[in-house]
């Protein structure tokens, strides 16, 4: 496990209660420590300048403001351990059937710098080293965070091998949308049946037609109707029917889904924690198996 950063801006309290509240729940799951990803792994996709900046916790300031806490070497080797969890649950994913990274999910990071809290884009950075190794073919990405995953966009546009799907609030950060291979903005205080209905019109034929053998899921809870920084209005009960759906229409296509955390915000930590955990637990159960990083 990666070093506990200091406290800046963002609250990084909530990986390590949502470990907590897994532990809680009774469900039985299998715990996996990531490495941290190669320097040449994250080089392939970031900007080496960036990632050397980023390595030697020498950031610049206004990349820093961008992000929007310190770089610091905490940070940084965090960071690489975030990384490497994204690709460990993408290997787990391809032997168990679902695996879940109980951190990352860094969708806003962008070539040559991070921001919105995103350091290295874990998704994108899983991607290409899947598919140069050969371990998939055409992977999906699909992005039910209420920010669009415009790092994600921007990393992978203009690759046949890869798909990338975002439903998000439109008003939401960032201002300026990149573009994914499908866009829907929804309006400010969309809730779980408008939610609901847009997810399951678009997610099956996006499947049909792309036709993936590999899923990453950015499975962000800021969705959620009290979240601190989203726009929408999903309940706990919207949550867990959306996740529930991306998880059966993808396993019963006998695809292997890896989820990253992603965003989730609020004064209540426990209770955004909680949220994550009855995410990752009830694509599991759909699973049946349930293998998690941290």
């Amino acid at each position: 496990m990666a070093p506990r950063p200091t406290r800046g801006t963002f609250k990084f309290d909530k990986y390590y209660l949502v470990m907590e509240a897994l532990r809680e729940s009774g469900q039985p799951f299998t715990e996996h420590a990531p490495e941290a990803c190669p320097r040449e792994w994250l080089e392939a996709v970031h900007c080496p300048t960036y990632v050397d900046e980023v390595f030697r916790a020498a950031v610049p300031r206004e990349k820093e403001r961008r992000i929007g806490f310190p770089v610091t070497a905490a940070i940084a080797s965090r960071v690489r351990h975030t990384n490497g969890g994204t690709w460990l649950a993408a290997k787990l994913a391809m032997q168990h059937g679902y695996a879940a990274n109980s951190a990352a999910g860094s969708h806003h990071a962008l070539h040559d710098t991070g921001a919105g809290y995103c350091v290295f884009n874990d998704l994108a950075v899983a991607s290409n080293r899947l598919l140069a190794e050969g371990d998939a073919r055409r992977i999906l990405i699909v992005d039910l965070d209420v920010h669009q995953g415009d790092g994600t966009a921007s990393l992978m546009a203009g690759r046949e091998d890869v798909f990338t799907f975002s439903i998000h609030a439109e008003k939401n950060f960032p201002a300026r949308k990149a573009r994914s291979s499908l866009d829907i903005g929804l309006p400010d205080g969309a809730d779980d049946a408008g939610f609901l209905a847009v997810l399951e019109k678009h997610l099956p034929v996006v499947l049909e037609e792309f036709d993936p053998d590999f899923v990453f899921y950015q499975a962000g809870v800021d969705p959620h109707t009290d979240d601190a920084l989203g726009r929408l209005s999903l309940s706990d009960a919207g949550l867990e029917a959306r996740d529930r759906f991306v998880a059966q229409q993808v396993r019963t296509r006998g695809l292997p889904l890896a989820s990253a955390l992603g965003g989730g915000y609020g004064d209540n930590q426990n209770a955004v924690a909680l949220r994550h955990a009855r995410s990752m637990l009830a694509m599991a159960a759909i699973n049946s198996c349930f293998t998690n990083v941290s």
